[in-house]
């Protein structure tokens, strides 16, 4: 009883069980979000009430069990741990333990109920933080980062300019124990070579010319939280050595400083180069390339899944309106066919720009249509599209092989305007084939035969 008032007075609610049975009885009931049991107990030991929880379907698969276990019962606690048990404790009991191991564990319940309620806003919406998208390739990334979110592992995001990788990295923070903690994100490649090490480690005060005073560097910003290194490829090879050694040690030392400090931060790092290509060009340590790249999470271009655009374009414009603090009721199917047609090479970045641009425009209380698309927009595109529909052979299905072969042959003369030694190159055929094809089909006379 002692212990459950203290437990108490730390703001949880309690509730206590003589034994095994009524324990078992008890969680199922109530559904605890921790369950702190013995091991040595009556009609049921702390063994078999973990074992009956894990074979009753409807008990909490997210409960954590913290055991207690007397001195020389270690073997015991291991087999808890292996049953799922969350951790043990020896007695007599160190409150300051227990309390540290409670917070945590509610820690990880809240993470973990919030996975959940992801998972299935995932399902109903195709939404995930801040990430939408129903199409193959962003269902296989957000499943990746539901994996992976709740662990501190490192994750290499790459993709090009544009795709979302700090979303990415956000999403992964917010769905993981650190979210209460700060975010922080850096771009390698906006700071001056000179500055990058101090604002990435810190420095004291007068450790260089200009250091009037100490500043906390970006790992100390992050503290508890998530450091996102955007761009990585970019950040100077000495500084690429100083950060590997943070990462395998767990210390940083601020530049001009005597001592190292501990540091508890999760490191994310992207890049929109290629990681193989920058290692073998000299731009990125392979040693930090690996010990990044724990989990990589290769964002795809947005041409690649424009099926995503209509709900990208309808949560963009829900905070769009919210930001603006307008009413644009939608968006007209005109302005979403002309809008899968274009393949952003500014990627999702282009296209909230697109559509904020479009909420700006559009009247309160009507849908964005075409009208609100920038001038010009996609011109280019289509322009070319039809010049290569012009080159292209139409061939429509049930149409014979060697039909199929007089038509390309004529529309390759035609493109070369009868130049029969460059449509021969073309074709990958001998200027004496292509000659006897052209017999055979009739078409050009033989006196003008070149």
């Amino acid at each position: 009883m002692g212990l459950a008032e203290l437990i108490s007075g730390w703001g949880y609610r309690t509730e206590t069980a003589r034994d095994g049975i009524e324990g078992w009885e008890k969680a199922i009931a109530w559904n605890p979000a921790i369950l702190v049991t013995d091991l040595k107990m009556p009609r049921l030991d702390g063994i078999g009430l973990l074992t009956k929880l894990a074979e009753d379907n409807s008990s909490n698969t997210n409960m954590a069990v913290v055991v207690l276990t007397a001195m020389g019962s270690i073997e015991l606690a291991v087999d808890a741990m292996k049953l799922g048990a969350y951790d043990f404790l020896q007695k007599p009991v160190d409150a300051t333990r227990l309390r540290t191991i409670l917070a945590n564990a509610t820690r990880q319940r809240e993470t973990e109920i919030e996975l959940e309620v992801a998972r299935r806003r995932l399902r109903e919406t195709g939404v995930l933080g801040s990430l939408v998208g129903s199409s193959p390739q962003m269902r296989e990334i957000f499943a990746l980062i539901e994996q992976i979110a709740p662990s501190n592992v490192s994750v290499l995001i790459t993709g090009e300019s544009g795709t979302g990788k700090e979303l990415v990295a956000r999403t992964l923070h917010n769905l993981s124990p650190r979210k209460a903690k700060p975010f922080v994100a850096v771009n390698c490649a906006a700071i001056p070579e000179t500055l990058i090490e101090s604002e990435i480690f810190g420095h004291e005060k007068g450790s260089f010319t200009g250091a009037e005073e100490r500043r906390l560097g970006c790992f100390e910003l992050a503290s508890g939280g998530t450091l996102l290194l955007d761009e990585l490829a970019e950040m100077p090879v000495g500084t690429q050595a100083k950060l590997l050694r943070v990462l395998e040690e767990r210390k940083l030392r601020r530049l001009g400083a005597r001592t190292e400090l501990d540091i508890d931060v999760r490191v994310l790092a992207a890049t929109n180069h290629d990681p193989e290509t920058a290692v073998a060009q000299g731009n990125l340590r392979a040693d930090l390339h690996y010990r990044l790249n724990v989990f990589h999470i290769p964002m795809p271009p947005l041409r690649e899944h424009l099926q995503d655009i209509p709900a990208m374009t309808e949560a963009m414009l829900s905070e769009m309106n919210q930001k603006h603090s307008r009413s644009v009721s939608g968006v007209a199917q005109s302005m979403l066919d002309r809008m899968m047609a274009y393949d952003w090479p500014g990627n999702a970045r282009e296209l909230r720009n697109t559509v904020e641009r479009a909420v700006i425009l559009c009247p309160d209380g009507a849908p964005l249509d075409v009208g609100h698309l920038p001038p010009g927009f996609g011109k280019g595109q289509i322009q070319a599209a039809h010049a290569l529909d012009a080159s292209m052979v139409p061939i429509r299905v049930g149409t014979t092989v060697e039909e199929a072969e007089r038509q390309l042959i004529l529309r390759t003369l035609e493109a070369t305007g009868q130049n029969k030694t460059r449509a021969a190159e073309i074709l990958s055929v001998s200027l004496k084939t292509l000659h006897n094809k052209l017999k055979l089909y009739s078409q050009i006379p033989a006196d003008r035969q070149s």
